[in-house]
């Protein structure tokens, strides 16, 4: 099976193909049933490479496929590899794992929608390349998968072009799914800046090599290794959000809920922590990189925290959420605590997920509206929604025994033992921050009376099993 991990990626592409090129003469159910089927595959695969690699000695699970060369340049080999390790194989259960429920969930959410199939086609192409992104074993191949991501969520974030002006957000889906682009090129350069540096500096792209080559590196040579992890740290903040370049997460909410539960909360986003960690070797050697990463990620976590307080649409509460908690983890690679910014990369993937769709459920139940001050005593009519929402709500708020309690304690015992008590104090009044500005969505939303239109009261349901 670990020899097979290069099907991962590929069999959404099978999806992609089908519904691509044929999707619209097919019937809903055929469409929704390939696209859910192919990712299945992916899950299914990486299920079964995982449960091989965990069988392996501990010091010796590490396993890589070279499909040929890519680059045969003169002084830069560059292969088209996927590798698979135990970061990988977090990332490959979350994306798959998450990915098939959320397609799930689309069948029914966007069966009212028209372009059904090109929607699917999207998803399936988000799919293969985010997986492509943390499979990849070079930084080459990883770029091919950040790069396909942020194509994706510009294409999905527009998915309703047609859609006029909205005056809540200054905006229209097009002038959104722009937005986050541009913002995301300007991280994408510095990315590829630090790329070159390293390709010039040690003629290798694979993880694997310039984690060697920088162990051993000269001293001479700090300065760069310290502007390398900057140049990456700016890519990374675009992909994820954090300041300065969090200003298009917000206005991506205004594609369909199942994409901002999907890549704007649980896969995407998280690329740049990802690939932080992914190339922890080099900010270790590289402190003052380290140190940069810290303060933006705490910074990121108070301030995102606190817009949150105010906000008033249900979905951009739950962006400037996940702004935060990605500055949580964040935070928690720039004091050396790798292992729980993953941990709290996983957990959030699952309850983040939730929110937003349990969000998309209260969006269909009010036709539509979006306001939570226009809601409420909504948990009478919807319960199944209520209760999920609460139990995502218990999680990421650390409530104890469920899961953002143990990965955010984690990221605070790291940052006290490392001595950055600021970072923990930082952290530790978002944590207090996150918890009320959550409380106060349950409660607008399903407790008191309900304030919205007799019209909205008339339909209000709860969403199909699906």
């Amino acid at each position: 099976m670990l020899d097979l991990i290069w099907l991962i990626p590929l069999a959404p592409l099978v999806g992609v193909a089908i519904n691509g090129l044929w999707g619209r003469r097919l019937p809903l159910r055929a469409v929704g049933a390939i696209a859910c089927l192919t990712v299945a595959v992916s899950l299914l695969l990486s299920v079964g490479a995982v449960w091989q690699l965990s069988s392996l000695p501990e010091g010796a699970r590490f396993h890589a496929v070279s499909l040929g060369t890519w680059l045969p340049l003169e002084n830069l080999h560059v292969a088209w590899g996927f590798a698979l390790d135990p970061l990988s194989a977090v990332m490959v259960l979350v994306v798959s794992g998450v990915g098939f429920l959320i397609h799930v969930y689309s069948i029914g959410y966007m069966a009212h929608e028209a372009d059904y199939a090109r929607f699917f086609a999207y998803m399936n192409l988000f799919m293969a390349m985010m997986l492509t992104l943390v499979l990849g074993d070079n930084m080459l191949v990883m770029f091919v998968g950040w790069e396909g991501v942020g194509l994706c969520s510009y294409l999905l974030i527009g998915f309703f072009y047609d859609r006029p002006f909205d005056a809540r957000t200054g905006l229209s889906c097009a002038d959104a799914g722009r937005k986050a682009f541009v913002t995301n090129r300007i991280g994408d350069f510095a990315f590829l800046i630090g790329v070159l540096y390293l390709a010039v500096s040690y003629g290798t792209l694979n993880f694997a090599s310039i984690s060697e080559a920088v162990r051993h590196a000269d001293p001479a040579s700090h300065g760069m290794l310290v502007a390398v992890g900057i140049l990456l740290f700016l890519g990374a903040c675009g992909k994820s959000a954090q300041i300065p370049l969090y200003v298009w997460l917000p206005d991506a909410m205004a594609g369909p809920t199942p994409v901002s539960a999907l890549i704007h909360a649980a896969t995407m986003v998280t690329a740049g922590v990802y690939m932080v960690t992914r190339m922890s070797a080099l900010y270790a050697a590289a402190p003052e990189a380290m140190a940069v990463v810290a303060a933006v990620g705490a910074l990121t976590a108070i301030f995102a925290a606190t817009m949150g307080i105010t906000a008033r649409d249900i979905k951009k509460i739950l962006a400037y959420s996940t702004v935060s908690q990605l500055g949580y983890m964040f935070a928690a690679c720039g004091v050396g605590a790798y292992v729980a910014g993953i941990f709290h990369l996983m957990t959030h993937a699952f309850f983040k997920a939730l929110l937003f769709l349990g969000a998309g459920s209260v969006i269909h139940g009010m036709s539509d509206e979006q306001d939570v001050t226009k809601m409420g005593g909504l948990k009478a009519k919807m319960p199944v929604t209520f209760w999920t929402m609460m139990m995502a709500t218990l999680a990421i708020s650390g409530i104890p025994g469920f899961a953002g309690f143990f990965s955010k304690d984690e990221i605070l015992a790291g940052a006290w033992s490392s001595g950055n008590v600021w970072v923990w104090g930082i952290l530790a009044a978002a944590a207090g921050i996150t918890a009320f500005y959550m409380f106060r969505l349950i409660a607008l939303t399903f407790w008191g009376k309900f304030r919205g239109t007799d019209e909205q009261e008339h339909h209000l349901h709860e969403a199909p099993a699906l």
